[in-house]
């Protein structure tokens, strides 16, 4: 974790302001969840406010001061009063886990229930909470359920109903939303993208500036414009099913490319007026999402990728592809 050297967005701001007033007004909860959309900097307003708790020396008006030891351990990622959970490798250490285990919420309440080391608090944070298998929330949930003064346990996820409704109870609920589109662009504009480039950065990303900032910085607009062309071609007959797929999930990729095709999808459906194809189109959209999710999983990419693909040809004519398939 760094120290913080640039200002907020606006929405992050807006959050942080709250936990601050609750942090200041001895509101604060032992259990938080930071939730919202993917890329809106939810755990940078996490992390900040662990630095305002941690800090030795704050600024006078409460900032951290980015100088102090506890600061420097912090930036270091080696403070002992402070944790961060997420995936971890797995028993051959071949790849990341895709979820936070048992083992890992044994230790961390393990962790809270020492002294902490600088005298301070002890906080821990956890991304994507969402990731929390069945067994580790039960664990969870003891630990939220027996909270000790000055330790902290802060959740962050992009999905918070796929928590337990046990566990999102037990936590003072701080929301991300995205904001207004005027905001939205004079944040692009400051991060050095042109007015025309922002606009149609974020009109492809629904309105979500982190989305838009990220294709703009690395060609995620030029993915977008090469789907498009992938499902037109697919649509003509002019492309074959396997071949497009295995190009799709053949890099790092492979889940943008699904999620732009399904806002291509949806963006079609959202100018016509035959109700038969909106809900060819709605329907395409739900099963490119559920295709998404399955990369994530032990799932053949390019089978499921191709079944998708599939749909898209019956949608659009249901042209039979015969060896090109």
């Amino acid at each position: 974790m760094s120290t913080p050297v640039a200002s907020f967005a606006p929405w992050q701001q807006r959050v942080y302001d709250q936990a601050v007033a609750a942090l200041d007004a001895d509101r604060l909860a032992h259990g938080l969840l930071f939730c919202g959309p993917s890329q809106l900097g939810k755990r940078a307003v996490a992390e900040r406010l662990a630095q305002r708790l941690l800090c030795q020396k704050p600024l006078s008006d409460g900032e951290p001061c980015g100088q102090c030891r506890s600061c420097h351990l912090l930036a270091a990622g080696t403070h002992p009063d402070y944790q961060f959970v997420s995936f971890i490798p797995n028993k051959e250490g071949t790849r990341l886990r895709t979820e936070i285990v048992i083992e890992q919420i044994r230790q961390l309440s393990e962790q809270l229930a020492l002294t902490p080391q600088y005298g301070g608090a002890q906080v821990a944070i956890l991304e994507p909470a969402e990731a929390i298998n069945n067994a580790a929330c039960n664990a969870l949930l003891k630990t939220l359920e027996e909270p000790v003064p000055g330790r902290y346990l802060w959740l962050v996820s992009s999905h918070p109903t796929r928590l337990p409704a046990t566990i999102r109870s037990r936590c003072q609920r701080y929301e991300f939303r995205l904001p207004q589109v005027d905001e939205a662009l004079a944040w692009l504009r400051s991060r050095g993208h042109s007015e025309a480039a922002a606009r149609e950065a974020l009109d492809a990303a629904r309105g979500h500036p982190g989305l838009a900032h990220e294709w703009l910085e690395n060609d995620g607009l030029k993915l977008r414009r090469d789907v498009a062309a992938d499902m037109a071609r697919l649509a003509r007959g002019e492309a074959g099913t396997v071949e497009t797929a295995q190009r799709w999930v053949g890099d790092e990729d492979a889940a943008l490319r699904l999620r732009h095709a399904a806002d291509l999808a949806l963006a079609e459906a959202a100018g016509l007026t035959d109700p038969v194809r909106t809900r060819s189109l709605a329907a395409w959209f739900d099963q490119a999402n559920r295709t998404r999710d399955l990369l994530r999983t032990t799932v053949r990419a390019d089978l499921a990728v191709t079944e998708l693909l599939l749909a898209w040809r019956a949608a659009n004519g249901g042209r039979v592809e015969g060896a090109r398939r």
